[in-house]
């Protein structure tokens, strides 16, 4: 039979590519040949299939334009792809038992856990990261202004000190609860322009106030109808209370004193404490006319927090002694010392005998049991069985005896390094007392002192002389 019905009618005979792509097309038609012949030697009992019959000339059609470079590479069989005639389907083989699969299953994989976030991230991180930030600014923004604050609760008297900075006012507010956070009051009161507006003095206000509110109260100047009520250093609460009642505040200050939510006497060593005693700082306040006792005790106990916090207790914490003991101390070198400058030396005496294991033998602390803060003790007074009487128990006693200053304070955490066990007035002395290491010399003192107490009519002969 003739190839030349598979010639190309429309090619050019004398292109040269025309003749290399006839070329090409023979050279597959061979190998197919071939390939045919091939397979009709290993099966002769399949007949051969008989070739299509030539296809009938087609009518002459007018030349076309020349074929694009596109439209020949379509023209051509791809090499991979020469197998291009159909073959006879195999034959049907009995389905085979199933088995498990080699892989695992095609199709798609389920997500990883957090890939999609992770994707995110890589094809967006400008986006992810600017969405943090604007929930960080949002959150930032609503803790400061605080859209859905209520108005508080409670009533709680703040005495702002004359002079105070705005970030020593924040920590007033938050150590009272009245506002949340010391740092973000500073701020608003910064954003709304106000530093210079708050004003000292005393103030009710109420717990977990607003921001807004806080600054709005703190910046109304005070009412100036107040009262001035001054606690002297070593006032007990039943002589504070006196003071309370002549000012004219309402209550029982007794009653006020004994416990009070601003303070727990346990935080400083005080767990079997019967009342306040000890932690009543006295200082100066102002108080409204007719304000309850509650009030006065509450700014003692604020005003202690504050400054017990400024004194150094590492000598008195390595002699094993606890905050509660050195108010009890400086409660006693309070009474029995008369200027700040022999605190120490009191308080060295007191160390220098509890060490040495002797009583203490201070009658202040006989006074505190009986109530008598004035008149001379009798010798029924002096032996009281009493926990509170040092003469006759040794160490000390159950609790402070009073309310003492900042001075007493710091010499009873840290005494004079003096090896003194002994003191006694000295007679004719402004407030002085006469220091001595040995009972020698006590009694020497002592004598002297007895003797100017005859001479002035058994009465006490610490007078001060010009």
């Amino acid at each position: 039979m003739s190839d030349e019905w598979r010639t190309d009618p429309f090619s050019n005979p004398d292109d040269p590519e025309a003749a290399a792509r006839e070329q090409r097309r023979r050279e597959r038609e061979e190998r197919r040949r071939k390939r045919g012949g091939g397979e009709e030697e290993a099966e002769p009992s399949a007949p051969t299939p008989a070739p299509p019959p030539p296809p009938a000339p087609e009518p002459p059609v007018p030349p076309v334009p020349p074929r694009t470079a596109e439209e020949e590479f379509w023209d051509e069989d791809p090499e991979p792809f020469e197998e291009d005639e159909e073959e006879p389907p195999p034959e049907r083989a009995a389905p085979a038992a199933p088995s498990a699969p080699a892989g695992p299953p095609r199709g798609p994989r389920p997500p990883r856990p957090g890939a999609g976030v992770l994707d995110a991230l890589r094809r967006h991180p400008f986006r992810i990261i600017g969405a943090v930030l604007g929930l960080l600014l949002l959150w930032f923004l609503v803790a400061l202004f605080q859209p859905f604050h209520g108005e508080g609760s409670g009533r709680v008297v703040v005495q702002i000190p004359k002079g105070s900075s705005v970030s020593e006012v924040g920590d007033i507010l938050s150590e009272r609860e009245v506002v949340s956070s010391s740092t973000l009051f500073q701020v608003r009161v910064t954003i709304s322009g106000k530093r210079s507006d708050l004003y000292p003095g005393r103030f009710v206000m109420t717990k977990d106030m607003s921001y807004g509110d806080a600054i709005e109260t703190l910046s109304t100047a005070p009412v100036n109808e107040v009262s001035t009520l001054t606690i002297p250093e070593g006032y007990t609460r039943e002589q504070i209370a006196t003071l309370a009642e002549e000012s004219g505040l309402e209550g029982s200050y007794m009653n006020a004193s004994v416990s009070s939510r601003y303070l727990n006497p346990a935080k400083y060593g005080g767990k079997g404490a019967e009342s306040l005693e000890g932690f009543l700082f006295p200082d100066t306040f102002e108080l409204k006319p007719g304000a309850p006792a509650a009030d006065l005790v509450q700014l003692q106990v604020e005003d202690f927090k504050r400054r017990i916090a400024g004194v150094d207790m590492s000598y008195a914490k390595s002699k094993n002694l606890t905050v509660f003991d050195v108010l009890t101390i400086a409660s006693m070198v309070q009474a029995e010392s008369g200027t700040p400058a022999q605190d120490p030396l009191v308080a060295a005496v007191i160390y220098n005998r509890l060490k040495a294991g002797m009583t203490l033998g201070i009658d202040a602390t006989v006074r505190y049991a009986v109530g008598n803060f004035d008149s001379p003790l009798t010798e029924s007074e002096l032996a009281i069985d009493s926990p509170y009487n040092t003469r006759i128990n040794p160490g000390l006693p159950p609790g402070p005896i009073g309310n003492p200053g900042l001075a007493a304070i710091e010499a009873a955490a840290r005494p004079a390094k003096e090896d003194y066990l002994f003191y006694v007035t000295k007679p004719g002395a402004c407030n002085e007392l006469e220091f001595s290491k040995t009972e020698a010399e006590f009694e020497a003192d002592a004598a002297a002192y007895n003797e100017a107490r005859e001479a002035a009519g058994g009465n006490s002969p610490d007078t001060c002389e010009e």
